[in-house]
């Protein structure tokens, strides 16, 4: 191997500089939510929700509460910033709830110390508007997510505070499996699908409160351009965290997510550019950090590759993925940089996953990965597979080529006690091409390696449960 084949620094010099360059700067004028000029649009608002008994045996109560509805003073301050060129919508110390929060260029909605904002329950388009979103890889017009932004540039969401989406077992989150009586989302689910595959018009793709059961994601940027979320805590969210959509130059730093519901993905990149994701603590019911691009048919329309990504110093302390590509992922994914990571989940299944199938398609390209520490992993520490979910039935055949790995080891004091050190497996007519893994050490796994249709891989300076791995394929 020529020196430098296991990281391109030039290309992740390149990612910092492009992020970095563009990170958004904001006016210094502030404009604080709790100013004597903003108290008219503040409500007296009902908020809906559901509760049960604290042994959960019973069918859920649906009970009232009166709060202050700041959905009206969000909108006033965010516009009024924006209006007169930017700056900070400030978010003082308090509780404030609102339904769906809209950002504008040059705005940042800065959370202060001891700041929470509640979403209210009540799912209705009064809250949570019909919105251009995207919902697992498909584009469709469906519930506001919580925080969202469509065609905006220079945005931020800053500071101590926290972002409670008060989702739980009982409120956004029957809607998974039809729970309580509340209509099941697969129905809604499989007719989105149906008309992706179908190439019906995403305007004609339109899921009002009348019959959606979609749960929206938390944050939501679609074609946005330089975008700063830093410091804010993210809890209890009804879908995936942080989804920015179509969207480029993105620094996500210091965030802390706990949700640890269905679908509770952390931090999902679809279709995006140039983005940096560190010194997160993410702690979710589901993959914490999920690159994606698309799903099937609706992902080659808009034909976007994620790419130019790049993930180090974070905490991963929940999840049953840790860093996954798809398995949305129809545009493709490149140029995926992940380091010094710790991978410190009791529930981690994979540490690293690629994740496709024909169906899905798409081109998975050099993923680099070192300096990391891993101390669980049920599955496999290292996963790559062709045969997710719908296996091979389709007509779009993916290509995974250019996996370059170093220094990953699993924590001496945990016992990793997964199924596989390292599982890779492709279609014979598409083999997995160009896997390089060096002084890596994988301890406590009851099966070394497990390969199928691999073209190229190399082991340099790898141990696998105390002993010397040589393969050269």
């Amino acid at each position: 191997m020529k020196n430098g084949i296991y990281w391109n620094e030039d290309l992740y010099k390149s990612i910092e500089k492009s992020v970095m360059l563009n990170r958004p700067n904001f006016d210094n004028k502030i404009y604080f939510i709790n100013d004597d000029k903003y108290s008219k649009y503040i409500l007296d608002t009902k908020e809906q929700y559901f509760v049960t008994s604290e042994r959960g045996d019973i069918e859920p109560t649906c009970k009232e509460q009166l709060v202050k509805d700041y959905t009206h003073v969000f909108k006033a301050a965010i516009e009024e910033c924006y209006e007169k060129g930017g700056g900070t919508v400030k978010v003082s110390s308090g509780i404030y709830y609102t339904g769906a929060i809209t950002l504008k260029s040059g705005v940042n909605l800065e959370l202060g110390d001891n700041s929470v904002i509640k979403f209210i329950r009540n799912k209705t388009n009064a809250f949570y508007p019909i919105v251009n979103t995207f919902w697992e890889g498909i584009e469709c017009y469906n519930f506001s997510p919580f925080i969202y932004a469509i065609n905006e540039q220079n945005i931020a969401i800053t500071g101590s505070g926290i972002i409670d989406g008060q989702a739980d077992y009982y409120n956004w989150m029957p809607w998974k499996y039809g729970h309580f009586g509340q209509e099941n989302q697969q129905i809604i689910r499989e007719k989105l699908f149906k008309w992706a595959e179908n190439g019906f018009s995403v305007k004609k793709r339109i899921l009002s409160d009348e019959v959606s059961t979609l749960r929206p994601s938390f944050l939501e940027t679609v074609n946005c351009k330089n975008i700063l979320i830093e410091g804010i805590s993210i809890i209890n969210s009804p879908m995936w965290e942080i989804h920015p959509c179509l969207s480029e130059n993105i620094l996500i730093k210091g965030v802390k997510i706990k949700t640890l519901y269905y679908n509770n993905d952390g931090i999902d990149p679809e279709f995006c550019k140039n983005v940096i994701i560190e010194d997160c603590e993410i702690d979710t019911g589901d993959d914490c950090i999920a690159i994606k691009s698309g799903r099937n048919n609706d992902g080659r329309r808009i034909n976007v590759p994620s790419e130019n990504i790049i993930i180090r110093n974070n905490m991963f302390k929940a999840g049953h993925g840790g860093i996954t590509i798809g398995s949305e992922v129809a545009g493709g994914v490149k140029n995926i940089f992940a380091e010094k990571n710790i991978f410190h989940s009791k529930d981690l299944d994979y540490p690293l996953r690629i994740k496709t199938n024909s169906v899905r398609g798409g081109t998975i390209e050099n993923i680099y990965v070192r300096d990391s520490i891993i101390s669980k992993a049920k599955i496999a520490v290292i996963h790559a597979t062709m045969n997710y979910e719908e296996n091979d039935i389709g007509e779009f055949t993916p290509i995974i080529k250019n996996i370059f790995l170093s220094n990953i080891k699993t924590s001496i004091e945990n016992n990793i006690n997964a199924e596989n050190g390292i599982f890779l497996e492709a279609y014979n007519r598409s083999p997995i091409k160009n896997v390089y893994i060096k002084d890596s050490e994988l301890n406590g796994v009851k099966n070394t390696i497990h390969v199928k249709n691999i073209e190229n891989i190399k082991f340099e300076n790898v141990k696998i449960n105390g002993e010397i791995c040589s393969i050269n394929l």
